[in-house]
């Protein structure tokens, strides 16, 4: 997935350095990343409900599961979000939608499966802490202001001038294309470091809407120690995994710098520790 990404970045920075090379307006460049990140914003649930097979039920078609969501909307003061089912083996769940009132929270048939009742109530809550935070909110921003700070930099060598510029083209080419990758590689690190808090935030606001830390924790241990099958990891390997309450490709892919996710051991620790300041209150 780092590799992945890393050459989308490349191709993004390409594209934007051929586009400053053609005299293209500043404008119109903003413009392209605005609308870009426009429908990323308001389409990405349902290109991302559709990339993995996610249908979307009514309470005739999965009354308990509809039920258990309403209840746990209740204690969190949530409007009731859409739910998706995904026929899938792998044990996982995760949450989409712009707001509040487009949210959609998706399980797979797995997951609901391996789980028992108490285990996959923990799951939910914290795929509707993810809604309560407005971390798509937070994201799709974050990811918008590094695109932003990446074009800044890129700008900066043509202020100079006209003149200069000619003379200097060739050069400053090369120094924007390197600044411009060394400010992407920082964003993405630090996006990564986001999600990670994003993740642990969602713990706690499971463990609070539950009560019950040690559910969550248990589920975590069981998801993760599941073996995706291959068919299924094909479905999820990119940007889908990022949304999943553990990353279908765990362990040894990537380092824990470039994770999304937090690793089992250390959401697990502070899950304990939640557990020891909810029974101390």
């Amino acid at each position: 997935m780092f590799l992945t990404m890393f050459l989308l970045a490349m191709v993004y920075l390409v594209f934007l350095a051929v586009l400053l090379a053609m005299d293209t307006s500043q404008t119109v460049v903003i413009l392209f990343m605005a609308g870009f990140m426009f429908l990323q914003y308001f389409y990405s649930d349902k290109l991302i409900l559709s990339s993995m097979g996610a249908k979307i039920v009514s309470e005739n078609e999965a009354p308990e599961l509809y039920q258990m969501v309403s209840r746990l909307c209740a204690i969190a003061d949530l409007p009731m979000p859409k739910i998706a089912v995904v026929k899938t083996s792998m044990p996982n769940a995760f949450a989409t939608g712009r707001n509040q009132k487009h949210a959609v929270v998706a399980v797979t048939t797995g997951i609901m499966q391996q789980l028992n009742r108490s285990e996959l109530e923990a799951v939910i809550a914290h795929e509707l802490t993810h809604v309560k935070n407005k971390d798509m909110m937070v994201m799709t921003i974050a990811t918008f202001l590094a695109s932003i700070a990446q074009m800044l930099v890129q700008w900066l060598p043509f202020l100079g001038g006209g003149s200069s510029r000619d003379r200097d083209s060739g050069s400053n080419y090369a120094i924007l294309f390197l600044v411009s990758l060394v400010v992407w590689a920082v964003s993405f690190i630090l996006i990564r470091a986001l999600s990670r808090y994003r993740e642990l935030a969602a713990d706690r606001g499971s463990a609070i809407i539950t009560g019950q830390p040690s559910n969550l924790a248990s589920a975590l241990m069981k998801i993760s120690g599941f073996r995706v099958p291959t068919q299924d990891l094909r479905r999820v390997e990119g940007p889908v995994s990022a949304l999943f309450i553990v990353p279908a490709i765990s362990g040894s892919s990537i380092m824990n710098l470039f994770s999304t996710h937090p690793t089992t051991e250390a959401r697990i620790a502070a899950l304990q520790k939640i557990e020891q300041e909810l029974e101390a209150a």
